[in-house]
């Protein structure tokens, strides 16, 4: 679960080591009364930790969305990241698949 409380990017989940993690679903519900402009991140830790951006939505007055709008792959060391445009007016949770090797 996380609570975006900055206008800077947030790490939400850091894959572990020797693991592979398959998110399903990155549920972000917007509690303001207002739209809510989020972006999200993926750093790839095997590409010099490139930095990808994965989705930019806007989210309607007290509404509820999923910005997965796939299955994520992420590989050891890689982040997931939240971005919102103000803070303390998203919040969430990510539901997600840990692979051990």
């Amino acid at each position: 679960m996380f609570d975006l409380t900055a206008t800077t990017k947030t790490s939400v989940y850091t894959c572990p080591a020797n693991t592979t993690a398959l998110i399903k679903t990155i549920q972000v519900t917007n509690i303001d009364s207002g739209n809510q402009e989020l972006e999200s991140f993926v750093t790839d830790s095997s590409n010099s930790d490139a930095e990808h951006e994965i989705a930019h939505v806007t989210i309607a007055s007290k509404t509820v969305d999923n910005i997965a709008k796939g299955t994520i792959v992420l590989e050891a060391g890689d982040v997931l990241k939240l971005q919102a445009a103000t803070a303390n007016k998203i919040a969430g949770i990510i539901s997600l698949v840990e692979i051990d090797f």
